[in-house]
């Protein structure tokens, strides 16, 4: 028996690149919508306050008990006979006082709570424009949108199992991937884009590590139920369980009888000087003006790294504190340390910036695969001018999800500024823009030639983020140069980094004008020729 012509067995190198190369591919389209909205997620906070130009410019954290108390005389007035009232404080991220209060039940369908948006400085409500702000950036890049919230969240559980998997296949696929990191060939097409996959792969390679898998525990009681039901049987034992997790605590039942609440600038200053005067996040106060009411005065999560529930619970007719909650088993606090890590809402200004950096390059990360799938099998296609609908299929979605998510992001912050502040959800109508401008750059790319595609997104995104600062300009009271000489770098930041970003592009898309359109190589005759040039070309 002839053993020459026997197929060698697969090495473990190659099979963990063709894992490597399919799990990327099919879900990398999420993954960068994921992981680019989750990067703007660090700044949600600063992106909201950018989206409501309304809101006064706040030179310094005001007294806490003092806002809240004012807060809480607003909402006697507006919201008497409201269910529970909770209001967020304001911090050195956020210029207002964000409020809800829910209603008594109604007719099924309508709404069951309202909300409003308070000037800390006056406690008066603010009539700031309907928007989303970042909030949609956090809920998209974890539950997309336009589909029931659980659907959304097993989607986005389903695509961070397969980067797991895609960045521990590239591990062992890649022998000399440290090497690699300190070579880079520029202009060199296909080896290009290799070298730019591997650099940014390997340059943030423990945080892609940590906030893909971190990703993956703060909804692992959704994901993977069974050991939680294992370990706790009964359901009193899952609901002592929930609320060790929870920062709420029992609300109780209202007795009917009124009762004048207990001023709430005395409770917050408790926890001030148990946690310290900027750490105080938020006031729940459940069933006011009745003599059962209850006030939970909530930790924040800075400047410590973990996010297991703190709070003060005290009665509200009489102020006297009832239970102090600082801190919980060591199962909880372990999840409390994770899901903090993958939010980073403990870090200060220069951490933040950190994680939005390695962030992004985790962003070009996914990119850069993307593209390089196309590069590589663009060589060896028989008839350049008839690739396979795989290929096409891909190379377009490649333009959409790129550089089309670029325009349909910018054009949300376009939405903000131009729709009617009087238009009936208007909320939701920027959120719409979005889709509406995504869904037509995905028709643009499947209707032009894919290079001119690129070159015409990758220009539009660079026109619609360098002049959103200019619309910014002619349409609030909030100039880049009034930001600057007033010191408001909320505003000034944020119109700095669109013109980085459109410089970004305006890089990127100089870059595709000046490189040559690839000549498409002969097709090959022999089938071992080919595939020495896979093998050499790697994953």
């Amino acid at each position: 028996m002839n053993t020459r012509d026997e197929p060698k067995p697969r090495g473990i190198r190659q099979t963990m690149s063709d894992l490597h190369i399919w799990a990327g591919l099919l879900t990398g389209w999420f993954l960068y919508a994921m992981f680019l909205t989750g990067t703007v997620s660090y700044f949600r906070d600063e992106i909201s306050q950018w989206m409501r130009p309304e809101l006064p410019y706040q030179a310094q954290v005001p007294d806490e008990a003092l806002v809240a108390q004012r807060v809480v005389d607003q909402l006697a007035v507006l919201a008497p006979h409201a269910t529970q009232w909770s209001l967020r404080l304001p911090d050195e991220r956020s210029n207002s006082v964000s409020s809800f209060w829910r209603l008594a039940p109604r007719t099924p369908g309508q709404r069951g709570f309202e909300e409003a948006t308070f000037d800390p400085a006056t406690g008066a409500k603010v009539a700031a424009r309907d928007t989303r702000g970042g909030e949609f950036f956090y809920r998209f890049h974890f539950q997309f949108h336009y589909m029931p919230v659980l659907w959304g969240r097993w989607l986005a559980g389903f695509c961070a199992m397969f980067m797991l998997v895609a960045i521990v296949s590239g591990v062992i696929t890649h022998k000399k991937i440290f090497i690699d990191f300190f070579t880079f060939r520029w202009g060199k097409g296909q080896r290009s884009w290799l070298d730019a996959h591997n650099a940014l792969s390997v340059f943030g390679l423990p945080f892609h590590l940590m906030i893909t898998y971190t990703g993956l525990v703060t909804l692992m009681a959704m994901y993977m139920p069974w050991g939680e039901q294992a370990a706790f049987q009964t359901a009193a034992e899952r609901q002592q369980l929930t609320a060790e997790l929870s920062a709420a605590a029992p609300s109780g039942q209202a007795s009917g009888q009124k009762a004048a609440l207990a001023p709430v600038d005395d409770m917050v200053r408790q926890a001030q000087a148990r946690w310290g005067e900027t750490h105080v996040e938020r006031v729940i106060v459940n069933h006011p003006g009745d003599a059962a009411a209850r006030v939970l005065v909530t930790r924040g999560d800075e400047g410590r790294v973990s996010m297991s529930p703190q709070y003060l619970l005290f009665e509200g007719a009489s102020g006297q504190l009832l239970q102090v909650k600082d801190h919980v088993g060591a199962a909880a606090e372990t999840r409390g340390v994770l899901y903090a890590l993958h939010l980073g809402r403990f870090s200060d200004t220069t951490l933040r910036w950190l994680y939005f950096i390695v962030s992004l390059a985790g962003t070009a990360m996914v990119g850069t695969g993307l593209v390089m799938w196309i590069v590589k099998r663009r060589q060896k296609l028989p008839d350049p001018e008839r690739p396979y609908f795989g290929f096409r299929l891909v190379e377009r979605l490649n333009i959409a999800a790129i550089a089309g998510l670029s325009i349909a992001m910018a054009s949300l912050l376009w939405a903000n500024r131009l729709l009617p502040l009087d238009l009936a959800q208007r909320g939701d109508w920027e959120i719409h823009v979005f889709f509406i401008v995504w869904a037509v750059t995905l028709l643009h790319a499947v209707l032009r030639p894919a290079r001119e595609a690129w070159l015409t997104q990758l220009w539009a995104a660079t026109v619609v983020l360098a002049l959103l600062p200019l619309l910014n300009a002619f349409t609030t009271a909030r100039p880049i140069w009034h930001s600057i000489a007033q010191g408001d770098w909320v505003y000034a930041g944020m119109d700095l980094m669109l013109w980085a970003l459109a410089a970004l592009h305006a890089l990127m898309a100089l870059r595709l004008a000046r490189h040559p359109q690839a000549a498409q190589p002969a097709r090959r005759k022999a089938p071992v020729a080919a595939m020495a040039c896979a093998a050499g070309e790697g994953a």
